[in-house]
């Protein structure tokens, strides 16, 4: 087998996309080759060379969740900061710059569901329902025949959550925005979590969240208070759930801005670590076991940690409700076009789409998580 080194792995597919390569079974057949032929020269903590092309069989039912940093159009609204996301912004966000964006999602998510769409994808830092409208319409993913649900929220910088799915497999029948509101702080807005509730392959109902928690941005401890908040309000819907149907097929995913072993994680949504024997009406939280590794999707400075989770009702690890998942199917796509060389903390980050006010051409400062479902009748 051809050995290529971690830096020939990071500019292959990058080439890839300097060359335009539009067809999505093009480009995964480049970046497949790619990382075939590769032997990895990185060994830091959270990062698995091979991960999301060879080792993983797709399921049933892939659901993926991206924080697509920043996909701003490149209007200004007056009723939000997002000033720096346009022409004249301190960002120079150009329209050619936003369409570069919008296809370096577009191959990830072809990349992550190999060669096709993901049948769910959960994001967030969305600006709004125009630029998800563009992703799935200016972009090869036109002919994925996808669906969009959204609805804008308060957040001060007008960033949102969203739910994009694949008709033929995913159908939703309602869904509803969970709009959190401060007792304490009636003037402090963050994101809505997006419940939406579906049946999968015209066969069993999906309830599934899509959560991007209030920012770590002045410090953990002080922070910590707004995400154990919405975590309090996320556990009230799904215990009214649970009430009604006590083989839900939940299905909770975000950037929650607290690590699988912090308290809002642990104490108030009450999602903890699979064991061998699962309760049907107990969250567990997938990304736990990816934690316990030593995994990642985002890094600070030279330690990668596990903000970005997926966790299910015990109800699909014991396949109660006509789909089925194990505690390992969760996994970090991280291949190396999603990377670049860390020269400062050594080993690799992610490729970002800005680094400060200087545009980088990459994708995010985050890694997606996936999980695959299988249906158990």
């Amino acid at each position: 087998m051809l050995v290529f080194s971690a830096s020939c792995c990071i500019f292959v597919p990058k080439l890839c996309l300097c060359m335009r390569i539009e067809s999505k079974y093009l480009y995964f057949i480049c970046v497949l080759f790619c990382f075939l032929g590769c032997k990895s020269a990185d060994n830091s903590v959270g990062i698995s060379p091979m991960n999301g092309f060879e080792e993983y069989h797709r399921g049933d039912l892939r659901i993926v969740f991206y924080n697509a940093e920043n996909l701003f159009d490149t209007q200004n609204d007056s009723l939000t900061r997002d000033d720096e996301f346009t022409p004249e912004g301190d960002k120079r966000w150009t329209y050619s710059r936003f369409v570069q964006k919008l296809n370096n999602l577009y191959r990830v998510f072809t990349a992550i569901g190999q060669g096709e769409p993901p049948d769910i994808i959960g994001m967030c830092e969305i600006e709004n329902y125009y630029v998800l409208n563009a992703l799935i319409h200016k972009t090869p993913l036109s002919d994925e025949n996808m669906g969009i649900v959204h609805q804008e929220s308060k957040d001060a910088r007008g960033i949102d959550v969203a739910l994009l799915y694949r008709k033929e497999t995913f159908e939703p029948i309602t869904f509803q925005i969970i709009r959190i509101r401060f007792p304490n702080e009636p003037n402090y807005n963050t994101r809505d979590i997006l419940y939406v509730k579906g049946v999968a392959k015209s066969t069993d109902t999906f309830h599934v969240f899509v959560n991007h928690w209030p920012s770590r941005w002045d410090g953990q401890m002080f922070t910590e208070a707004s995400r154990m908040f919405v975590a309090s309000q996320l556990r009230l819907v799904v215990d009214s759930i649970f009430r009604t149907d006590a083989d839900a097929n939940i299905v909770i995913m975000g950037d929650l801005n607290d690590y699988p072993t912090d308290r809002s994680v642990v104490e108030v949504l009450n999602a903890g670590l699979p064991s061998k024997t699962f309760a049907d009406t107990t969250l567990y939280n997938l990304a736990a076991v990816l934690n316990a590794k030593g995994y990642g999707t985002h890094k600070n400075e030279n330690s990668w940690g596990m903000l970005d989770q997926m966790i299910v009702s015990g109800s699909l690890l014991n396949g109660a409700a006509g789909w089925k998942c194990s505690p390992n199917s969760i996994h970090v796509f991280n291949p190396y076009f999603l990377l670049e060389e860390d020269a400062t903390y050594l080993g690799t980050k992610t490729y970002r789409t800005y680094l400060g006010f200087v545009f980088n051409g990459g994708f995010s400062d985050h890694l997606p998580v996936y999980t695959d479902f299988e249906l158990t009748k």
